[in-house]
Order: structure tokens, then sequence, then C-alpha cells
């Protein structure tokens, strides 16, 4: 029921007969277009807001409705509308009435939002009357056949927030003597997701000097890094080609609290303003050129840093490891080295459980369990740190191992020696664990069978020796996690022995040759001996004789005596 049912004040006349041409061409899946009824005042129509005074339409709220049908932009004649939304409908026709260019009064609309509403659209040209228009979004409208779109939208100077994402804007005609003053006043601006084949004037940046949020995103826009306002507060200019350094006026960017510029084609010492930026809360300057080394001054509030791709050298200041909010860290494939600072890793994020799991919209490539990811939000339950890919050297510390939260830990291809510690058993929610390529040495620690949630392990060409720990998880990654390590060995690889069973192995081999030779020994000696004496009997003629006569004599022995014993018994 809409909150003007018990008005006492009526519609204007003229501008129920407006929206009654409106719904005219509108099928509506929901109820609310159909409750619109001429028999009803239109300020009860649900989604309708009037004046209480004047009883004009001045708002009309009918995002999500399911209308389908004809969207007739005569509904902009409503001579005191200043709020329209209609987005995220599924109009898929559009009449723009040729009397919409002829107002006979200026237009009070201020907010303008048709996303994801329609499909296609050939020019813009009926916004020219909207000179009061504060936001327009226009956003997944197909706008590719409009080449005109920036001479349409630098009419209107009240502009202060534009959207036009995914409109296919890749094709334009530019008129270089124009100029943008009229988009002077505009603080949010975004393109992103679109795919520019012409290159934006020069010209259209020089009015980026107030803009607050800045979108490019995806759009492969080439015009340097623009100017921007020291009051902007979100700066995304990822999957472009910009190219060259930051300027020096973005030194000056102290509300600055997001910053993505995600591979484009950008060059210098990016991270020289990073003490300057004390709000910044997100950075990814990944997949770039940018060279030089990580400050030790930077923003506190930091929780992501993606440096991802670049060519930084030097060591990783001990600082890094003190941001209480920090729980994406990328310093992967990068020119770094030296050891992991040893010190306290107060990544309060990484080692205390926080219910808080509110997504961040921030778009960024996450690399975890061998595979590339595109995630659209990132959550701060996905705590990840990178440093795969330099010339890091020295032992593993102890405190890297103790942040209990962390669920992908990639410390591949560096030069790591020493033991993984044992402590790597604490690190229960652990879902991807690279080691592989480095120097590492020791048995892989029994603590590593608790692991139950590892879903990617790569412990590869290392010096692991000694048994593979029994446990369900380990066992359960196929061999080429353990491949490499020469001296390492138990299931998924080939069975093993330990020392022990060496020795073992070693007496079991040492006492059978004894015995062998011991019987073989008597054999000899028996079969020497049996011929040795039977020789002697067949050859020597008196020693047989002797002893066919011994033989015979015990023979009768014999007789004699088992005869008497037989008497005995019959006596008896």
């Amino acid at each position: 029921m809409s909150s003007n049912e018990h008005r006492l004040v009526q519609c204007n006349e003229k501008d129920q007969e407006t929206l009654l041409i409106f719904k005219k061409g509108i099928n509506a899946s929901y109820d609310q277009i159909p409750s619109w009824s001429a028999e009803k005042d239109c300020c009860v129509w649900e989604g309708v807001h009037c004046d209480n005074i004047t009883g004009r339409v001045i708002e009309l709220h009918l995002s999500e409705q399911g209308l389908e049908g004809e969207m007739n932009l005569s509904i902009l004649q409503l001579e005191f509308l200043s709020y329209l939304d209609l987005s995220f409908n599924e109009f898929d026709v559009i009449n723009i009435p040729a009397t919409l260019h002829n107002f006979t009064h200026p237009s009070n609309l201020f907010y303008l939002d048709l996303y994801d509403s329609f499909r296609h659209m050939d020019n813009l040209d009926w916004l020219s009357p909207l000179s009061s228009l504060k936001y327009l979004n226009l956003s997944r409208m197909d706008l590719h056949k409009e080449t005109n779109w920036l001479q349409a939208v630098n009419t209107l100077p009240s502009l202060l927030e534009l959207r036009l994402s995914y409109c296919n804007l890749n094709n334009f005609i530019i008129n270089q003597s124009i100029e943008f003053s009229n988009l002077s006043s505009l603080l949010t601006l975004h393109l992103y997701g679109n795919n520019f084949t012409s290159q934006l004037p020069s010209s259209f940046f020089n009015f980026t000097k107030d803009l607050t949020y800045l979108n490019f995103q995806g759009s492969n826009i080439h015009g340097g890094l623009p100017n921007l306002s020291p009051m902007v507060e979100s700066v995304d200019l990822s999957y472009n080609s910009f190219s060259g350094s930051i300027p020096r006026s973005w030194k000056n960017l102290k509300d600055l609290i997001y910053i993505n510029t995600w591979s484009n084609k950008l060059s210098g010492e990016a991270l020289v303003h990073l003490s300057d930026w004390t709000q910044l809360t997100m950075m990814n300057l990944g997949a770039n050129e940018f060279s030089g080394t990580i400050p030790i001054n930077m923003s506190q509030n930091l929780n992501m840093i993606i440096l991802r791709a670049n060519q930084f050298e030097g060591t990783i200041p001990t600082q890094l490891f003190d941001l209480p909010s920090l729980f994406h860290l990328d310093l992967a494939h990068n020119k770094l080295s030296g050891s992991m600072p040893k010190c306290a890793y107060n990544l309060t994020q990484m080692v205390t459980f926080h219910v808080d799991s509110t997504p961040y919209f921030f778009t960024l490539e996450l690399f975890t369990k061998g595979q590339d990811y595109y995630v659209e939000h990132a959550n701060p339950i996905r705590r990840t740190i990178d440093l795969s890919a330099n010339n890091l050297s020295g032992e593993l510390p102890l405190k890297l191992f103790q942040l209990f939260q962390v669920q992908t830990l990639n410390l591949s291809h560096n030069n790591f020696i020493g033991t993984i510690p044992k402590t790597i058993g604490g690190m229960k929610y652990i879902e991807s664990l690279d080691l592989s390529n480095n120097k590492l040495s020791g048995e892989i620690p029994h603590s590593m069978a608790l692991l139950n949630f590892l879903e990617y392990l790569n412990l590869s060409c290392n010096n692991f020796h000694g048994k593979i720990p029994i446990g369900t998880q380990l066992q359960s990654f196929n061999a080429s996690s353990y491949i490499g390590n020469p001296k390492l060995c138990g299931a998924p690889l080939n069975n093993c022995t330990t020392e022990k069973d060496n020795e073992k192995s070693r007496g079991h081999e040492d006492g059978d040759s004894i015995t062998e030779s011991l019987y073989l020994g008597m054999g000899v000696g028996f079969a020497a001996g049996f011929w040795g004496i039977c020789g002697s009997l067949f050859l020597i003629r008196k020693w047989r004789h002797a002893c066919y006569r011994f033989v015979d004599g015990v023979g009768d022995k014999l007789y004699v005596t088992l005869m008497v014993k037989l008497n005995s018994f019959c006596r008896n």
C-alpha cells in the first residue's frame, strides 16, 4: 500500500493520464502496474509518490517489477517528476516521442536509473532537455550504435554521477574542438566493462580533477593516467592499457581508500606515494611494470596489498607484518630478496577468527590451489599470503606458521632453507599450501597430517627426506606433490625402509649367509668324511674285512640280547 493512500489531495489529472499512457504498453508479471487503475487516484498507486500539497507526481519507484513490453519515455514529461527508477526490468521496445525534445517547462528530474532494463538504444539525444539531472545510470544498455554519447552526456551541466558500464561503448566520433566543461561537476564516473577501440581525447580527462570515484575497469583505455581530485576516494583503472608513471599530483590523494591499476602498462616507482595515502585500505597495483622498493611507512588501515607481477626489489619490510587489518598479501613474481622478517607477525586478521565477513567490492585475480580465479568480491574470511617467485632466502620464520587463520600460503620458487616448523599443524584452516622449488630439508612434520581442510599441496623439488607422515589427508595427494625429493618415501611415493629396517635387513642377510655357509661346510665335511671312510673300506682289503667282522659281531650281540629279553618276557 502506498504511503499516499490516506491523502486528501488528489492526483493531478494530467499526471494520471501520462501514467496510464505509460502503463498501456506494459506487460507486468507482478501486481504493481496492474494496481494502476483509472478508478483510483494515481497518488495511491503502488510505486507512485505525490507531493503532499500539490498532488503532483514527483517520484516513481518501479525497480525489479518484471515489467515487459514497451518503455514509453513520455513518462519523462511529468512536469514535477524528480526521481525515476526503472532498473532491473525487461523492456524490449522503447518509445521516444518527438514531443520529448520540446519541453515547455524546465525538467525537474535529477535521478534517472535504467540499469539493466532495456537491451538496445540507438541514440541518447533525448537526454538533452534533462538539464537538472544529477544521477544517470544506463549500465548494461547496448549503446554500440550511439557514436555521440560523449556529446550527449556533455549536455548535462548538473551531472554528479554517470554510470555507463557494460554499454559496449567501443566506437564513437569525437569533435576535437569540443570542451567537456559541462562535466566539470562530475564526482563519480563508471565506464567499466566497455571495450574502446578509439582513443579517448585528452580533453576528456581534464574534468577528472574533481572526481571522487573513478572506475574504468576493463575498457581498453589508452590518455597516461588522468589527474585526480585531492578528494578522490576510489580509483579503478584495471584491465586497460594505461602507460607511463603515476602522476606526481597523486601524492596529494589524502582521502584515497581504494586503488586498482591491475593489468596495465604502468611503470616507475609507484610506491613513493604510499606513505602519503594514510586512509588507504585496498591496493592492487599488480600486473604492471612498477619498480622500486616497498616503503617502511604505509597506511595502518590496509587490508589488501597486491603488488604481484611487477619489478619490485629489495627486502620485505618488517612493518608489513604489523598491519592488524591485513587479510590478503600478494607480492609474488617480483625481485624481492633477503630473508623473511624475524619479528612478531601481528596480522590480527590472520591470527584470530572474526565474525564479520562482509565482502569488499574489490575485484581481483586470486591465485590459489594451483589455479587462477577471478573474484568479484573479496571476502575477508579468505586469508592469503603469496610470496612466490622471488629471490627470498633464509629459514622459514616460526611466527609465519602461527598465523592460524591463513587459508592460502604460497612460498614456492624461492631459495628458502631449513625445515618446516612443527607448528604448521596449528594452521587448521589452510586449504592451499605450496612450498615447492626451494631448498628446504628435513622430515615433513607429523603435525601436517592434522590439516584436514588441505585441498592442494605441493612440496616438490626440495631436499625433504624420510617417510611421508601417515594420515588421510597427506596420502590423498598424488605423487606430483612430492616428486623432486630423492630421499623422500612412503605413500603416495614408493614404499621405503627406515635405517632400523635397513640394519635389520642387513642382520637377516648376514645370518642367512652364515647359516648357509655352516650348512655348506657341514655338507662338504660329511661328504668328505663319508667318502674318505667308505673309499678306504673299498680300497684297503684289511680294513674292509675288519669292518665286516665288526658289523657281524655287533649283529650277533644284538641277536643274543634280544632273545634273552624275549625269553624273560615270556616266562613272566
